[in-house]
């Protein structure tokens, strides 16, 4: 049965899998390139004092790009409250965050199980989270754990968050391998239900309302019809569109 059921998941998936028709273009940025621009985009999200957890992944690089005289808490799920910059030198090999990526702590981090880190994912003292996703629809559902018949190590921290932080922000590429991310709805197995509020890309920054998509910022690099070709779902232009620095 349940064999059966990942196949017809897996056939829904191929039959509505559609291409990036700009992926291999000279629009097409470095995984460097990508990893700052949605990095430092991200960190403007952020409020004094803001309690903050980062995904795995490109997540992680938003705290290298939180100003220095802004204080942003970042928590990390296993275990951290206080999580600096990334470190590669003068490295404490104890002292890693929920990707396994060695950081620093904090003046003033403190330590604890993974019991608290999740009672406070889970009891809304989180004011912002930073995800990635596999797919993310027009109605902000978000699938980030599971592509049927690939081996995963399971969907982690990401359920608890998204349901427990009071903004999430999904910070990924607009598209993956020249597939499709941001479409009308997903295919993929959901992490939740309608719980995404923005989503932040290379190429612009949508926000999700009540009725859709809303195209808040774009990348000089790209055009609109670039935008539209690139992503699997209707949006409305907002009427101060910005230019995504």
């Amino acid at each position: 049965m349940k064999l059966t059921a990942q196949k017809s998941i897996e056939k829904e998936i191929k039959s509505s899998r559609v291409t990036d028709p700009i992926s291999h273009s000279h629009k097409e940025l470095t995984k460097e390139q990508i990893r700052e621009i949605v990095a430092k985009r991200a960190a403007k999200e952020f409020k004094e004092g803001d309690v903050v957890t980062l995904g795995i992944g490109l997540p992680t690089a938003v705290a290298n790009y939180v100003p220095e005289n802004m204080h942003v808490i970042f928590q990390s799920e296993n275990g951290l409250l206080g999580v600096g910059k990334d470190q590669k030198d003068n490295i404490d090999k104890r002292i890693i965050n929920a990707g396994g990526g060695y950081v620093e702590a904090r003046h003033g981090a403190c330590f604890y199980d993974s019991q608290m880190a999740f009672t406070m994912m889970r009891g809304g003292h989180i004011d912002a989270t930073v995800l990635g996703a596999l797919q993310v629809g027009s109605d902000g559902s978000l699938a980030s754990w599971m592509i049927p018949g690939k081996m995963v190590p399971g969907m982690g921290g990401s359920m608890d968050l998204v349901v427990g932080a009071k903004k999430v922000i999904v910070a990924m590429e607009h598209t993956s391998k020249g597939q499709i991310k941001i479409v009308e709805k997903c295919t993929l197995p959901l992490t939740a239900y309608r719980e995404v509020n923005m989503i932040i890309t290379e190429r612009c920054v949508f926000e999700v309302e009540n009725d859709g998509l809303v195209l808040k910022e774009i990348n000089p690099m790209f055009t609109i019809e670039d935008i539209k070709a690139s992503t699997g779902a209707d949006f409305r232009i907002c009427e101060n569109l910005k230019t995504m620095c």
